[in-house]
Formats: C-alpha cells, structure tokens, sequence
C-alpha cells in the first residue's frame, strides 16, 4: 500500500513537472496567447484531463511557470550576492543588477516574468508571485549595509521597493532598445550613483 501510494505520488509530481517544463519552453518561444492548451499537453506528454486536473487551466499553469523562472532567477541572484559578499555595498549592488540583466537576456525570462506576467495575471498577482523572491533578498542586503553602518538608516522594505522598480524597469528599457548593449552600459552608468547615493557619509 505505501509503495502504491508514493508510486502515485512520483507520477503525480513527474506530471506536475512535465507541464511546467513545457510551458516554460512554449511560453518562452510563443508567448501565452501563441499557445494553446493542445501545444501544451502533447508537449509535455501526457492529456489534457492531466493539465486540468493539475491546473485548472492554461493561466494557472502559467502562474505556476512564472513562479519556477522567478524562482531560478532568485537563486542565480543570491549566488551573485554571495559570490561578493565581501565586497563593499556598491560592488555588491552592482554585482547583483548585472546578474538581474543576465537573467533577463534569457527569452523565458524576458517573455514569461517582464512581459506577459503583468498582463496575463494581472499586476497585483504577478506582484505575489514575483516580490517574495527577489525583494526578501534585496531587503536582507540593505538590512545587513544598516546594521554595519555603510548605509544612510532609512527604511529597508520601501527602498527595497524602490531598488526592484529601479531593476525591473531598466530590465525592461534594455529588451526594448534597438541597441541592448549600448543601453545597458548607460543603464548601469546611470544606476551606481543612485546606489553610491545610499552609502552614510
């Protein structure tokens, strides 16, 4: 009987697993008006009953991909953070938005999390699903230049706000120029001072 049940349980969680794979690749290429639920099971190999079952339907299973990139995406995040973590506030700020700007080269990235998240879900639930991730982590590396006096003492959580509506929008200014390089080095230009403007003086 246990056998059985943690039997049904792996198929359970390689299906689960499967859906989310094939949304993130086709809602990557397509976009997620471009596919439609039919792309989607066939891709993933198993029925439609299976996404529905799993799902409800082709949003929450977006939902459910735009939390696994996010995901990903914060963990990459936190590997830069603590790649630098001797390194001074700036380097480590810095550090963390190139990693941020990486992350968004991806088309999964850019498509799923910056362009059709907000649309798709809505801004108030791509919101839930987005800023637990990388805002907690924001809000720890701020918390931290506090504690130890490099940074000026001002609220942590609403200017880790500020700083993740800084990353976003430039995240979202470089995909759309003609030039991403170009725009990218004025981006980060433009950026430091802000970030040096932090430190207590």
């Amino acid at each position: 009987m246990q056998i059985s049940r943690r039997t049904q349980a792996d198929r359970t969680a390689a299906t689960r697993t499967a859906l989310i794979a094939a949304g993130r690749r086709l809602f990557a290429e397509h976009g997620f008006a471009g596919v439609g639920t039919e792309a989607i099971v066939r891709d993933a190999a198993v029925s439609r009953g299976a996404l529905y079952h799993h799902f409800g339907d082709k949003t929450e299973l977006f939902a459910a991909v735009l939390a696994d990139v996010e995901g990903e995406v914060t963990t990459q995040l936190a590997a830069a953070v603590d790649a630098e973590a001797e390194a001074d506030f700036v380097t480590l700020m810095m550090a963390s938005l190139q990693a941020w700007l990486d992350a968004c080269q991806r088309a999964e990235v850019r498509r799923i999390v910056l362009i059709d998240g907000p649309s798709v879900l809505g801004w108030a639930r791509w919101r839930d699903i987005c800023q637990p991730h990388i805002l907690g982590l924001i809000e720890h590396v701020l918390a931290q230049g506090m504690r130890d006096g490099t940074l000026s003492p001002l609220p942590a959580r609403p200017l880790a706000h500020l700083l993740l509506a800084v990353a976003d929008e430039a995240a979202l200014y470089i995909s759309a120029a003609p030039d991403p390089t170009a725009a990218r080095q004025d981006m980060e230009t433009t950026i430091r001072p802000l970030v040096e403007a932090l430190i207590h003086h």
